[in-house]
């Protein structure tokens, strides 16, 4: 491997380690540091390259930064460049399940994280007004959003969400005229990465439908998880909840929100929130056991965004011309962002529903909007104030 290659996973090493803020804030820090300084790709390369894994299923920074390890080295660089992007988040979120399997253990009161529980609800509050003040920008998109809101509520099966994913890309489908009509599409796919993609989502259906293995369970739950998130870790979280804490009760309510709280004052993918799940889903399998599931569901929710990056970037440029495409797009956005809205209210539930935790919705909510105070430092001060109170 070349010395460039090298200096480039270095770098990348770097982001993993300071790159806070969600996808937004990571790709200013990949300008900052890949094009600017390093001149690894043009500017206009990378706002490409992040507009086609934005519109992907999966972590849209994830597969950006994946992408361009790519489009530098090929698909053995590309992996280095997520496996080093992902270890850090990762492993520091199977730790702190660790650490709350622990103390439950041993009879410590997990008290102290009840501020940063409902910090996590004003943070995913924030998410959904941020996410449809950007994508929902027509009278259809405001009804999609708010049909899908209601029954991302109401019906909290797993296979609800990518039925209305698919059933919001459908209707918008339709209006397909409107959008300009372009010449010259001449499309060359290469199927062999999303054939892998859909065998090992099949093999894993299959091995944990025969053998009831736990483990290989989980990473197809993560595995179909991670196929279906159109507008990054915000939009998991809904998922992730649905189907671990409503579905299958692996978590509970306020484990998971102490998770999700944690994940949001790391650097690296929220994505990672998935080996904190993972982890206390394995809990009754001892230490071991629980960092299998971290390993498990980390594969499991990263992979399928790595398989289709793979796959669609040899052909982005032509498929982009087709106007059925290009429709479907608002309605799958719009979609998104009720599921959004929805988990904002979902989330609530497990809290004790107070003058107090409804303050401290509120007030992160405002924090967040109105300041330019980082995550990383609300959460520490949520933190801070639950060891001094309780």
């Amino acid at each position: 491997m070349s010395l460039r290659y090298y200096i480039f996973l270095k770098d990348v090493l770097m982001l993993a380690f300071t790159a806070f803020g969600g996808p937004q804030a990571h790709i200013a820090m990949m300008f900052k540091l890949l094009v600017d300084k390093r001149r690894y790709l043009t500017e206009q390369e990378l706002i490409e390259l992040n507009a086609l894994c934005s519109i992907l299923p999966g972590p849209t920074s994830t597969q950006t930064i994946t992408a361009i390890g790519y489009k530098i080295g090929g698909p053995n660089l590309a992996y280095l460049t997520l496996l080093v992007w992902i270890a850090p988040a990762a492993t520091i979120m199977a730790i702190a399940a660790l650490a709350i399997s622990y103390l439950q253990d041993q009879g410590i009161s997990l008290e102290f994280l009840k501020i940063i529980q409902p910090m996590a609800v004003g943070f995913v509050a924030y998410a959904a007004y941020m996410i449809s003040v950007k994508v929902v920008n027509t009278k259809t998109g405001v009804v999609l959003m708010v049909i899908s809101a209601i029954l991302a509520y109401f019906f909290s099966s797993p296979w609800v969400f990518p039925a209305l994913l698919i059933a919001g890309g459908s209707v918008t489908a339709l209006r397909f005229r409107q959008h300009p009509l372009e010449q010259d599409k001449k499309l060359r796919i290469q199927w062999a990465n999303f054939v892998l993609y859909v065998a090992v989502l099949i093999t894993a259906a299959v091995l944990g439908k025969a053998t009831s293995s736990l483990p290989v369970r989980l990473f197809e739950n993560f595995y179909r998880n991670g196929s279906l998130v159109f507008g990054g870790g915000q939009v998991l979280i809904p998922l992730l909840y649905a189907e671990f804490v409503d579905f299958k009760g692996y978590l509970t309510g306020e484990e998971f929100l102490s998770g999700y709280a944690i994940v949001q004052a790391l650097p690296g993918p929220t994505f990672s929130f998935a080996s904190f799940v993972g982890n206390l889903a394995m809990r009754k399998f001892g230490t071991a056991g629980q960092m299998l599931g971290s390993f498990v569901a980390t594969v499991g929710i990263f992979l399928p965004g790595t398989f289709l990056i793979f796959f669609v970037i040899r052909f982005w440029d032509e498929l982009k011309k087709y106007r059925v495409v290009r429709a479907s797009l608002e309605g799958i956005s719009a979609v998104s962002s009720g599921m959004v809205v929805a988990a904002a209210i979902l989330l609530y539930h497990p809290i004790e529903n107070t003058v107090l935790n409804f303050g401290i919705v509120a007030a992160t909510f405002c924090l967040l909007m109105f300041t330019k105070i980082p995550p990383p430092l609300l959460i520490l001060t949520g933190l801070l104030l639950g060891f001094a109170i309780y």
